[in-house]
């Protein structure tokens, strides 16, 4: 039982009959004074279950194993966001030993690796044995920062018996697992699949039904970006807030990392990316000014501010060009 637990435990004073408390009147719950969530990653991954979900080869797994390293060593995750260091538990199933180390190779890019963190290329299905084969690392690993199950269909096991839909099934499918992260108050991250039809809703590309995206706590959704940013990241959960990351991916070492400034000026075009930096540096700045500081024509200079002024992306005033906000 992880330290967090204990203390959440005891905070909260057990039935009369001996099972856990599931009631309170509203003054005494306002009383309770529950601990902090655990964050494998502030602000991305906190405990609970947390699915991963992108198209195939889009970075998944690179994303999860950089999380996984940069925990167990300390360092910043993401190559720059603060972590906490502790026991990783990396569930590589789709991976032999050999591509495992390969992949490890290249994410340390000459660093030591951490004792920290386990490799396991093998779990049974939860329904089978699974969560106690993670519940056994986890006692043994006490102060455990994540545990990442890469992929959720080598562990998610048959449909249970009398699951009446597919809904079911799938809500089915997360809930062992997110019985599993409650009990030790883990964070776990599961990698899985979008389905092929696009959607305006990034929780629409989840693979499955909604039972999977409702049964967990948070969706994070990797995207590939055909303009400058390398991929974005949706975040949104019932502890986290709904936010859009802009990655770069470095194939060299296989590290993601966050880029700098606001998510939707790293999914515009080359053109509006510098525009929109100029302006963010220099609010009130008119289409000459703007040609004149990036060596482009005042004539494309006017056309383009004029475009992103009508798609939202700035903001026109007296000729002069602002942030999608007003200033």
């Amino acid at each position: 039982m992880s330290v967090q637990l204990e203390r959440t435990l005891s905070a909260v004073p057990d039935h009369p009959e001996g099972r856990p408390r599931t009631a309170w009147r509203a003054n005494e719950l306002m009383a309770v004074e529950f601990p902090d969530p655990t964050w494998a990653v502030p602000g991305i991954v906190a405990e609970g279950v947390s699915l991963l979900v992108g198209p195939p080869k889009v970075g998944k797994s690179w994303l999860s194993l950089n999380l996984g390293v940069s925990i167990a060593a300390g360092t910043p995750a993401l190559g720059s966001l603060p972590v906490q260091q502790g026991p990783v538990l990396y569930l590589a199933l789709e991976d032999t030993p050999r591509r495992l180390q390969n992949r490890m190779r290249k994410v340390l890019a000459g660093t030591n690796a951490s004792a920290e963190l386990t490799l396991d290329t093998y779990c049974p299905p939860i329904p089978e044995g699974g969560d106690e084969y993670i519940a056994g690392w986890l006692d043994e690993n006490i102060g455990a920062r994540l545990v990442v199950i890469d992929v959720l269909t080598k562990v998610r096991g048959r449909p249970p018996v009398g699951a009446s839909s597919a809904y079911e099934a799938d809500y089915a499918a997360i809930g062992g697992i997110k019985r599993l992260a409650d009990t030790y108050a883990i964070p776990i991250v599961l990698v899985h699949h979008v389905r092929k039809a696009s959607s305006e809703d990034f929780l629409a590309t989840v693979s499955g039904t909604n039972g999977l995206a409702g049964a967990a706590d948070a969706v994070l959704v990797l995207e590939r970006s055909r303009a400058q940013a390398d991929g974005v990241l949706h975040v949104t959960g019932r502890d986290v807030e709904e936010t859009d990351y802009a990655l770069s991916f470095d194939p060299a070492i296989g590290a993601w990392s966050l880029m700098d400034g606001p998510v939707e000026e790293q999914l515009l075009t080359d053109g509006r990316a510098m525009i929109a930096r100029y302006i963010r540096d220099y609010p009130g700045s008119k289409p000459a000014d703007i040609a004149e500081a990036l060596k482009i024509s005042r004539d494309s200079a006017r056309q383009t501010c004029k475009r992103m002024a009508d798609d939202g992306q700035l903001h026109a005033k007296g000729g002069a060009y602002y942030p999608n906000r007003p200033q």
